[in-house]
C-alpha cells in the first residue's frame, strides 16, 4: 500500500504546555454535561515540589455493566512531542459525541502519563520502559495501582514512531498474540484503509520487565497489550486523522470479541 505523500520533518521541539493544559480543561468542562464520559484523575502526588494529578478520563459505554470487558489507553509518554495526547483527549471527544463506538466497554483513558513534564517541564524520563512492577515515577505508580485495581483486559498505548518509518504500526503483545486465527483477529488490513498500516503479533517473554505487561503475573488474567505508532513525519492532521480512524475501528472490531464471548 502507498503512503500518503507527506513531507519528513524531525520530531518537534519541546512545546510550551499551556495549549494542552487548555484543551484538558476544555474536556474537563465537556465531561460535566456528559452522560457517558467522566473526569476521574489520580493523585495527588508531588512534582518538583509542587501538587498534580494524573488525567483520566473513565467512560462507561451505552448497556456497560460490571463484567464489561475494560481498556485502558495511555498517551503522552514524550514530553517533546504532544500528538499521542492530542489523539487521546480527541478520542474521548469523540467517545462523549457517539457512544455508540464503543457500546458496552468501560475505557480508562491517559492522556498525558508524563504529567510532571507537562506542569514542570521535567526531562524525559523514558516513562513508557518503566517497570509497572517497581515504578521509580509516581505516574507509573499510580497506573500500576489502577490497573490492579481495574483488571485490564487489554491496555493500547498511542506513540509516534521512530524518524524513517513511513506507514502506521498496530503491535498487539501478549498470550493473545498467538491464539488469534485467520477468522479470529483483532482487526484487518481492509478495515485500517486507507491509511496504510503494518500489523504485528507478538508473544510476551515471560520475563517482560517493561510496560503494563510486567505485572501481567499478579492480575486476574494475562492482559493484552496493543500499540499504535504514527510516524513522525506525518502532518499534524494526518496524524490524528489516522489515528482517530484506526482507534474507532479496532474498538468496533473489540466490541465483536465481547459479543462472541471470546476472552482475551
Amino acid at each position: 500500500m502507498k503512503s500518503p505523500s507527506v513531507p519528513a520533518r524531525a520530531l518537534p521541539a519541546p512545546a510550551p504546555a499551556a495549549p494542552l493544559l487548555q484543551h484538558l480543561a476544555a474536556l474537563y468542562a465537556l465531561t460535566q454535561s456528559s452522560a457517558h464520559v467522566f473526569a476521574s484523575p489520580l493523585g495527588p502526588f508531588l512534582t518538583d515540589g509542587r501538587q498534580a494529578f494524573l488525567p483520566r478520563f473513565v467512560f462507561f459505554g451505552p448497556h456497560a455493566s460490571d463484567i464489561s470487558w475494560r481498556l485502558c489507553v495511555l498517551a503522552g509518554f514524550e514530553p517533546r512531542d504532544e500528538r499521542p495526547s492530542r489523539v487521546a483527549l480527541a478520542l474521548v471527544e469523540h467517545l462523549a459525541a457517539d457512544s455508540e463506538t464503543a457500546h458496552g466497554l468501560h475505557l480508562s483513558v491517559f492522556p498525558v502519563v508524563d504529567t510532571a513534564a507537562l506542569v514542570g517541564g521535567a526531562p524525559d524520563r523514558r516513562l513508557a520502559a518503566e517497570n509497572w512492577g517497581r515504578p521509580a515515577a509516581e505516574e507509573i505508580r499510580l497506573l500500576e495501582g489502577d490497573a490492579r485495581a481495574r483488571s485490564y483486559h487489554g491496555f493500547i498505548r498511542i506513540e509516534t514512531g521512530e524518524p524513517g518509518e513511513d506507514l502506521a504500526v498496530l503491535s498487539i503483545r501478549g498470550a493473545v498474540a498467538e491464539t488469534l486465527s485467520p477468522d479470529l483477529v483483532l482487526i484487518t488490513t481492509e478495515e485500517t484503509e486507507p491509511v496504510p498500516v503494518r500489523l504485528e503479533a507478538e508473544r510476551v517473554d515471560p520475563r517482560a520487565t517493561t510496560g503494563p505487561l510486567s505485572i501481567a503475573d499478579d492480575l486476574p488474567f494475562t492482559p493484552f497489550e496493543l500499540t499504535l505508532r504514527l510516524p513522525a513525519s506525518w502532518s499534524d492532521l494526518l496524524y490524528r486523522h489516522a489515528a482517530l480512524i484506526l482507534l474507532r475501528r479496532f474498538l468496533w472490531r473489540y466490541r465483536a470479541f465481547q459479543a462472541y464471548g471470546q476472552h482475551l
